[in-house]
């Protein structure tokens, strides 16, 4: 078991260091190239929408029957949609808003430090959203490295796909505001940090063995997690950024890429059992 959390941590501080990454491209670049991060978003979505039906959702229903196995999904759905209803997920503010709201400048210095407060106070009210949304996400690699390493490792990369404008989200309006790239680095890294606490507090409250049919109900509402996350968040913002062509486009890759990973990395399902 202690291995499995090690395991689950690894590939969680991967997704939680993407954020950083995002960071660095608003540091290096200023204002970030939105429809690349479309790009990223929609690629991502495919990955996790072939993850969430193909693998972790089909699954379920073949080892613990249909009724149990859509009841788990929606249960996942359900309770995703109650957390972004109460935490909405933050948006990318266009570089263009940015630029704005550094042109009114001219309008005084106690205007300019208004706007400087304003868009601090929203930059850190997006790190603490983001910072609510990874958790779940921590507490899903968790249980698909449990699973497997494969289910596992591509939770993970396409929760870090997904984490890297999350990242520009927060960095960008902090980095306008304080004029600080530490700043700006520091607090969109800690913003991904809730992912790998999540993996964390999940090994501290689960026991040390679950029955197989426990476990496969879980992924089953990991996967409804990640199919409201893709549908709800991911696929409306690669539209936004990238266009609808170009969006659609590359989550067909993405599901590609995630099916062709499914098929070739498969591994036997069925006799797995936790070991401390």
């Amino acid at each position: 078991m202690a291995s499995q959390v090690l395991v689950a941590l690894a590939l969680s501080l991967v997704g939680g260091f993407s954020t950083s990454l995002g960071a660095l491209l608003v540091i290096l670049s200023g204002a970030p190239n939105l429809k690349m991060l479309g790009l990223l978003q929609g690629f991502a979505a495919g990955l996790m929408l072939s993850i969430s039906f193909l693998d972790l959702a089909h699954n379920a229903i073949n080892s613990i029957g249909f009724l149990k196995g859509n009841l788990w999904f929606f249960a996942g759905v359900i309770l995703f949609a109650f957390v972004t209803h109460f935490v909405p997920e933050p948006t990318l503010a266009p570089g263009s808003d940015i630029k704005r709201k550094k042109d009114e400048d001219d309008g005084g210095k106690d205007v300019m430090k208004k706007h400087r407060r304003q868009v601090l106070f929203s930059g850190i009210i997006t790190a603490i959203g983001i910072s609510l949304h990874n958790f779940p996400e921590g507490m899903a690699v968790f249980l698909g490295s449990i699973k497997g390493l494969r289910v596992g490792l591509n939770l993970a990369l396409a929760i870090a796909l997904h984490n890297i404008p999350e990242g520009v989200a927060v960095a960008l309006p902090v980095y306008f505001a304080t004029q600080s790239k530490w700043q700006a680095f520091k607090l969109a890294t800690l913003s991904g940090f809730a992912e790998p606490l999540g993996v964390i507090i999940v090994a501290y409250l689960f026991p040390s063995s679950l029955s197989p049919e426990i476990l496969e109900g879980l992924l089953g509402s990991v996967g409804g997690v990640m199919a409201f996350l893709t549908l709800h968040e991911m696929l409306p913002l690669a539209f936004d950024y990238a266009g609808p062509k170009h969006a659609v486009k590359v989550v067909f890759l993405g599901m590609a890429c995630m099916s062709a990973s499914l098929y070739f990395g498969n591994e036997p399902a069925e006799g797995f059992e936790l070991i401390v």
